[in-house]
């Protein structure tokens, strides 16, 4: 209780002190005040002053403070943690961080016999637009340096902290500098004032529009990408995840709510407990409202809690009601008055309780963590001591799987020879006595350091111990990637090899009649991008061929020298550049004469044009699912698209357009007045596609012209409901939150059946599952071609509830209808999924390049 008294009067004195002096060098330290010519929670301060006040702490105490910069955003914006530690700490902070990795198995030697202190990591800002948090980073720092203080002093002497100010710049810098110009001299708390009404698409999101906070496993983004590779570098014990949420909710801290993942050890639920102990005792003293174990649990596995909960630390969220609405200051529904200073307040709080929560126990904490990973190398968790996964001929999936696997330092290898075990089959979801295994099988052992990650990357249903969840309930990775794996109970002891991941084999025919390439996956896609981009022509198999002893599917892309005359000399080298740049497999050929299927002149090897693709956005549309179709075209194929801001879509010259995508959107009925979809279907009539995405099918369905349409409910329920005791329907308010779930999907699996005929399916002849968030219940199409479907019962993983299971039977997922010269394309399903449902890809590369040519 006196640490706790003696922190509220030090809260106050440090946001009014202007300087402090050090003991161990007198040095002056500038408070947040000085260095930014204004107090902190007067205004937001951009990502770049944030981080230059970091700079200026660094040169004044070198000895306390080392910036760890880790690269930069897709805007230039600089990426940069902060580790403070006491000067003894400090001056060995590489063996600190050395000695942690091998003690957990993730750096070969023996650590050093000196004592390991724990290592706190906190990240702030995450989501640009909850801005608070990095007003509260500078906050932490000064208050950590600050060595008359005895709670800072000891978290120092027990702890090395890492502070990140800024996980997503881009963002910040969107919503600050929005935020900065509709402010005028006084904050204006009313609730309807333009400074609380963001516009889209909002700080929220990273450059390319992805929820960064959701990306932690998958890595998709640049953001990402370098911060995940600073972790694994540190692997800390805690890490602590600061964010904002509605203006009305009180502050929310761990312990998180249910489901928690079965996986999780007893000392991090334990630890969930002691963390909300220390941070109520703060926030009981101050008279200030929470509430914990509510909403925010531990299941979804790329989360900034639950990943670092999956890689033994003790991961935490933090939740301060406020978000982009509050800004300075606004005006509670119970009449009190929000303010930025307040936010600030409580984050910053709440991140010293949880400091100090760690530095109370340090010995125990490094232990447990410790404990963790012994377990996961010597004695892992789940049946499977093994996975198998089988490239079947396509390099292109088992590449895109290894580079998840590198970034998160999950180690494989190969067989090395053949063999018979048992083992699961994912794709049929039974258990087969004898599994053949080649050589160059691709084996992950479970018996190394991030076991735990690894088993719950690749568990094929995960149990959930309440369906009421935040997020996605299934994300098995081997459905993803549309591998086939097997789950071993054998444990085989994987061998080095570079056979799956060499690149393409060059070849010694100078100048072959064509090239050909199997449309497989996303380097097909890739390469032609690439291709069509320079004007190459390039023609597709419409049907399976077989051609100097090989076979080939429907959808292979054909090269041939005849049509590309024009480039002369350059041909070759071009096309082989474009291969080798995306990685897909050429195969050169001497001849268009095939000994089955149709001769590369045929009527059936059609021609592929390069389509001006427009890409609707703005209001209504929820940014991530205009964000991943961005992001797809222009980072990952490379190829040109235009987005048009759906208040513009009168102005359109639909003869500069040949594919226009619909992703989601809540605000179609405002956009697709009845002139707009007029032009749009006689755009359709002239030659045009139409790609429709998950609710903008539904906004399609039974419209003039679109032959989608919702299924009539011809069960006879609803009669039986009124022969029924009419009391047997009634509600109980209680479980009013629980009332709809048996009609909800929140991210469930389902097999698909495929018509891989048809140009939409070209390349699926591995299967296909889909990722399903909304229930809808769709007929088939009469008239057109209903390629994606689900039959009684294509249930696979993650919660589906009774009705949404019931509706998901005999249903359209994805099909085409043919209108006039064009065609529009249903795709009731996101098939590019926060970017890391690599098997949608090559779908959704089908529905733009092979659909209607």
């Amino acid at each position: 209780m006196k640490h706790l008294l003696l922190l509220a009067g030090l809260m106050v004195a440090s946001l009014s002190a202007s300087s402090q002096t050090t003991n161990s060098s007198s040095t002056r330290l500038d408070s947040p005040a000085q260095f930014l010519g204004y107090k902190i929670g007067e205004r937001f301060t951009p990502h770049h002053r944030v981080l230059a006040y970091a700079e200026q702490v660094a040169r004044q105490m070198p000895s306390r403070v080392k910036l760890l910069p880790y690269g930069t955003t897709y805007e230039g914006r600089q990426l940069m943690a902060v580790a403070i530690a006491s000067e003894a700490n400090l001056a060995r902070l590489d063996e600190i961080r050395t000695n942690n990795l091998k003690r957990i198995g993730m750096l070969e030697g023996q650590p050093s016999t000196a004592t390991q202190p724990p290592i706190a990591w906190l990240s702030y800002n995450v989501h640009g637009n909850e801005a608070v948090s990095s007003e509260a980073f500078m906050e932490v720092l000064y208050r950590l340096l600050n060595t008359t203080d005895p709670i800072s002093q000891k978290i120092m002497n027990t702890t090395v902290v890492i502070l990140d100010p800024g996980l997503n710049p881009d963002g910040h810098d969107r919503y600050v500098n929005w935020y900065n110009q509709m402010m005028g001299q006084y904050a204006d708390p009313t609730p309807f004032a333009r400074e609380h009404v963001e516009p889209w698409p909002g700080g929220r999101y990273t450059h390319y529009l992805f929820d960064p906070n959701r990306d932690w496993a998958w890595q998709t983004q640049e953001i990402t990408q370098h911060r995940m590779a600073l972790y694994q570098q540190w692997m800390p014990h805690l890490h602590g995840d600061f964010h904002e949420m509605g203006v009305e909710s009180p502050y929310y801290f761990a312990p998180s709510a249910k489901p928690y993942h079965e996986d999780i050890t007893p000392f991090q639920r334990q630890f969930q407990q002691t963390i909300g102990q220390y941070c109520s005792r703060y926030f009981d003293q101050k008279g200030w409202l929470y509430y914990t174990r509510e909403r925010f649990d531990l299941f979804y596995p790329s989360y900034g809690d639950t990943y670092p909960t999956y890689n033994g630390a003790i991961g935490m969220t933090y939740e301060q009601g406020g978000n982009s609405r509050a800004g300075l200051a606004i005006e509670k529904n119970d009449g009190d008055t929000l303010t930025l200073r307040q936010r600030i307040d409580h984050h910053y709080v709440a991140s010293i309780a949880t400091l100090e929560s760690v530095a109370d126990r340090p010995a125990e904490v490094v232990k447990e963590f410790g404990q963790f990973f012994d377990k996961s190398r010597n004695t892992p968790i789940g049946p499977y001591k093994s996975y198998l996964i089988k490239s079947n001929g396509d390099a292109g999936r088992l590449k895109s799987l290894q580079q998840l696997l590198d970034r998160n330092k999950i180690t494989y290898g190969y067989a090395g020879k053949a063999q018979t075990v048992a083992g699961f089959n994912y794709t049929s979801q039974k258990n087969e006595k004898s599994v053949a295994i080649a050589a160059e099988d691709m084996v992950i052992s479970a018996y190394q350091s991030k076991s735990t990650l690894l088993k719950i990357l690749f568990e094929p249903n995960s149990a959930l111990e309440d369906s009421a969840t935040y997020d996605i309930t299934a994300w098995s990775l081997p459905y993803a990637f549309g591998l086939q794996t097997y789950g071993l109970t054998t444990r085989l002891t994987p061998v080095a090899s570079q056979s799956a991941t060499s690149a393409p084999a060059s070849t010694t025919i100078t100048k072959p009649y064509a090239y050909v390439v199997r449309w497989q996956s996303l380097p097909a896609v890739q390469l032609l991008a690439g291709l069509l981009k320079q004007k190459v022509r390039v023609r597709a198999a419409e049907k399976p061929f077989e051609l100097e002893n090989k076979t080939y599917p429907s959808g292979t892309l054909i090269v041939t020298r005849a049509g590309n005359e024009r480039f002369g000399d350059r041909f070759d080298a071009l096309v082989r550049a474009e291969a080798t740049k995306s990685g897909a497999d050429l195969t050169p050929v001497q001849t268009g004469f095939v000994a089955k299927g149709s001769d590369f002149g045929s009527d059936f090897v059609t021609g592929l044009k390069a389509p001006r693709v427009g890409l609707v956005v703005g209001e209504g549309t929820p940014p991530p699912a205009a964000g991943e179709v961005w992001h797809f075209f222009d980072q990952e194929l490379g190829y040109p698209i235009s987005l048009i801001d759906g208040n513009t879509l009168g102005n359109v010259e639909w003869s500069k357009l040949d594919v226009l995508i619909l992703p989601t959107n809540y605000n179609y009925a405002r956009f697709l007045n009845d002139k707009n979809l007029s032009s749009i279907r006689e755009w359709i009539r002239a030659g045009g596609k139409l790609i429709a995405l998950e609710r903008a099918t539904s906004f399609l369905a039974g419209k003039d012209g679109f032959d989608l349409k919702e299924k009539e409910d011809k069960s006879g329920k609803d009669k039986a409901k009124e022969k029924s005791n009419p009391a047997d329907s009634l509600k109980l308010y209680g479980n009013r939150e629980r009332a709809t779930i048996s009609d909800e999907t929140p991210g469930s699996i389902y097999r698909v059946n495929i018509d891989t005929t048809h140009p939409l399916g070209f390349g699926l002849t591995g299967g296909y599952y889909t990722l399903v968030q909304n229930t809808f219940n769709y007929d088939f199409l009469k008239d057109g071609w209903n390629v994606g479907y689900l039959k009684a019962d294509n249930y696979v993983a993650g919660f589906s509830g009774k009705n949404a299971k019931d509706k998901l039977k005999n249903t359209l997922l994805m099909g085409v209808q043919n209108y006039g010269r064009g065609s529009i394309v249903y795709l009731a399903d996101d098939p590019l999924f926060r970017g890391f449902w690599y098997n949608g890809k090559l779908l959704f590369g089908n529905a733009v390049f092979m659909v209607g040519n």
